[in-house]
């Protein structure tokens, strides 16, 4: 009896090593149901956003799992709220290859139809910036939000140009992976309009270190696609378009077998990019307390590389420090109390071939909004 305890046992632990060794290698996708909880997301005439994008996330979720070469996780699986950043970091803690939000889309204008799949990036175009403040407003719902996101203004996506330096990395497969989904809806016929492959600054794909999208599946402000965003039938179909998709994309990119481990992965840069963020924070120069409790500096770049607070490194410039955030080195200048003084020195820094260079503030040793702080 012992005997076959034994056996059976040692089978268990074989059959365990076997299916974690398989897992280890296998694609991993994140999938992304935005919203959730209180956070409705938009709502018209009954259908709401939150639910259907769970739904929706869900039935990818199972076409997915049915590939042993496929693993799944989830940011959320329930009606739950998770913080932008939390969702981010969920797919960098499990090291996922690609990055899928799913969300529906909305329009004061009733007859506005069609799928976008966005990447992330900065972009001129109005309705692209809308549609990303519009998302990006969830984090307004986040405890301690201004902290949390160092003075990002989801209103003001400009705020974000410094952090975008590094999405240039996975930029051309988050593209590749975007244009699969967006040609997946395609063959779904006159059921939803294709809108395309687009560039918006949303924060949910910022702090993801991978090829990442954005799916805005249909407008549930238009009555018609409303409908069929809120039907089993139409949820089935979008749910086998972006399992299609994601599936051509791991073929083409990784294969059709087991994912070589190559090159470093996110929870590596996710921990790295922690470690070196405390090593310059620590090593920097501290922004003052003064009885204002604003101060204004300048941010001359930002960039993967380290380079010594030299004056012969910035043109001649004497008074820069340096922060690690979002994967990056960033370089400051000046320091003021006055928003005047503060422009005069920005158009000197200019001057001197900083073109880029843009103006922060922090209150009270925190970072804000230049909105918030001219206030």
């Amino acid at each position: 009896m012992l005997k076959k305890i034994k056996v059976a046992l040692t089978f268990f632990i074989v059959l365990l090593t076997a299916n974690t060794y398989g897992q280890s290698n296998n694609f991993k996708v994140t999938l992304d149901a935005g919203h959730g909880a209180h956070d409705f997301g938009a709502v018209y005439s009954g259908r709401i956003e939150k639910n259907i994008a769970l739904a929706i996330a869900l039935k990818v979720g199972k076409i997915l799992e049915s590939n042993p070469k496929i693993t799944v996780i989830y940011t959320r699986k329930t009606d739950v709220f998770i913080d932008l950043v939390e969702r981010a970091n969920i797919a960098n803690r499990a090291n996922s290859h690609i990055f899928v939000s799913i969300h529906c889309n909305a329009n004061k204008n009733l007859a506005a139809d069609g799928t976008e799949t966005y990447v992330m990036g900065m972009t001129k175009v109005a309705s692209n910036l809308e549609a990303a403040k519009k998302e990006n407003a969830v984090i307004t719902l986040e405890k301690d939000y201004k902290q949390k996101y160092e003075g990002f203004d989801p209103n003001s996506p400009e705020t974000m140009i410094g952090m975008t330096l590094m999405q240039e990395e996975y930029l051309e497969n988050s593209i590749a992976l975007a244009s699969k989904i967006e040609d997946a809806f395609g063959l779904l016929g006159k059921k939803l309009r294709q809108g395309g492959v687009k560039q918006a600054p949303y924060m949910v794909l910022h702090k993801a270190y991978m090829p990442r999208v954005l799916i805005e599946t249909g407008f549930v402000s238009n009555a018609a696609e409303g409908q069929v965003l809120n039907s089993e039938k139409g949820q089935d179909d979008i749910a086998r378009a972006i399992a299609d998709a994601i599936i051509s994309y791991k073929n083409e990119y990784f294969g059709n077998g087991e994912v070589e481990n190559a090159g470093e992965k996110p929870s590596e840069i996710l921990k790295e990019t922690q470690e070196k963020k405390e090593e310059v924070q620590e090593a920097s120069k501290p922004i003052k307390k003064d009885t204002l409790g604003v101060i204004y500096k300048i941010q001359l770049s930002a960039t993967k590389k380290k380079l010594a607070i030299s004056p012969k490194n910035f043109k001649g410039l004497k008074n820069v420090s340096v922060v690690f955030e979002d994967n990056l080195y960033k370089y400051q200048y000046g320091e003021s109390n006055d928003y005047e003084d503060a422009k005069s020195q920005l158009k000197e820094v200019k001057a001197k071939g900083f073109e880029s260079a843009y103006l922060i503030a922090f209150k009270n040793g925190k970072k804000i909004s230049i909105q918030e702080a001219i206030k």
